[in-house]
């Protein structure tokens, strides 16, 4: 088994009990840090900096030079997977990722191909090798991916939308061609987050940023089903040790209880919902992961603390709790709140 220094998060991710409650944040190497702002400038734009492992590796490092976090996330995006199909990913100046040929006909969709990782995509590879090289056992590396309906939304839509409009359309008017990009993506993040693990990643987790945008029904049908897909087609253990499994829908309260029996290890939870009732509600099916609202941390110190309190009271003395926040971290987060926010967290003590 690899010597870890510091495995409290992939323990809590298999409700295992821990020291202290395990924090990292979602998009924790960011532009709130001036130093990942210094390397952004140095790469010459967002893309490059993800395609370029040493610089992906130096990015990923600098929270973790600054906060005593318990986990490090390989810095890459979720569009990679589409990049890597052919779509031509671009990153205009505040506007948002955007592709340049999106999803539009029918030819496009059925000739989609799931890309192999290790030769579209080995550069992310390299990167987590590298990361994970770098680490040197302190904390474990988390690896990541899209889920299939949210890589599918900016598939069709060329990039974010207010409304789903385009994407909702072909689910309901063109079901066949909706489920053969999910399929195909199915595919390709399966073996994208098999790849990470065989590279080196301890833990993954698959964001469904965009599974809020649909019904119950439509969650069931469009994303459920191929995020079991997922669930059951990875590594389940990797140099002696179990690779635990995070699933995050945004929006995906809902349908907690359904994602508890989709096979993954843990569930992220956004700032919507109160975790002790989540928590009810799951029981001892999988970890949970949260969910702190990113924008207390524009409070000051004292706040931070209090709020954080108050999620780890809701969750309980139970195992099974990594803290983070209910989405990424604003870009206009104080570095300090992120310090006040950690040692909260690890020097909690329950009521």
């Amino acid at each position: 088994m690899s010597h870890l220094d510091n495995d409290s998060f992939l323990r809590a991710l298999l409700r295992e009990p821990t020291p202290r409650t395990p924090i990292w944040l979602m998009r924790q190497a960011g532009r709130y840090l001036p130093e990942y702002r210094e390397t952004r400038k140095r790469a010459g734009s967002f893309l490059a900096l993800c395609k370029t492992p040493a610089l992906a590796c130096e990015v990923t490092l600098q929270p973790l030079a600054r906060f005593d976090l318990d986990a490090a996330i390989l810095f890459s995006d979720i569009l990679t997977v589409p990049d890597a199909m052919g779509l031509g990913l671009c990153f205009a100046e505040g506007e948002g990722p955007k592709f340049e040929r999106p999803l539009t006909r029918e030819w496009e969709i059925r000739n989609l191909a799931a890309p192999d990782p290790c030769l579209e995509l080995r550069y992310v590879m390299d990167a987590v090798a590298e990361i994970r090289r770098a680490l040197g056992g302190s904390v474990p590396l988390i690896g990541f991916a899209g889920s299939p309906w949210t890589l599918a939304c900016y598939m069709v839509e060329g990039g974010a939308s207010a409304d789903y409009h385009k994407v909702k359309t072909l689910a309901y008017t063109r079901p066949d061609l909706m489920h053969h990009i999910l399929a195909v993506t199915t595919q390709a993040v399966t073996a994208y987050l098999n790849a990470q693990i065989e590279s080196g990643a301890q833990a993954v987790m698959v964001f469904d940023s965009w599974g809020g945008a649909l019904s119950e029904a439509g969650y069931q049908t469009f994303s459920l089903a191929y995020l079991r897909q997922i669930a059951a087609g990875l590594t389940r253990e990797r140099e002696g040790r179990r690779v635990p499994r995070i699933a995050f829908a945004k929006g995906g309260g809902l349908w907690l209880e359904a994602l508890a029996t989709s096979g993954f290890d843990a569930l992220g939870l956004d700032w919507t919902m109160d975790i002790g009732r989540a928590r009810a509600l799951v029981g001892d099916r999988v970890a949970l992961q949260g969910n702190l609202d990113p924008a207390v941390l524009f409070a000051p110190p004292e706040v931070v603390a209090a709020e954080a309190g108050r999620v780890l009271d809701a969750f309980g003395p139970h195992p099974g709790h990594v803290f983070n926040l209910g989405h990424g971290i604003s870009q206009h987060t104080p570095p300090e709140s992120v310090a006040a926010l950690v040692e909260a967290v690890h020097t909690h003590r329950q009521k």
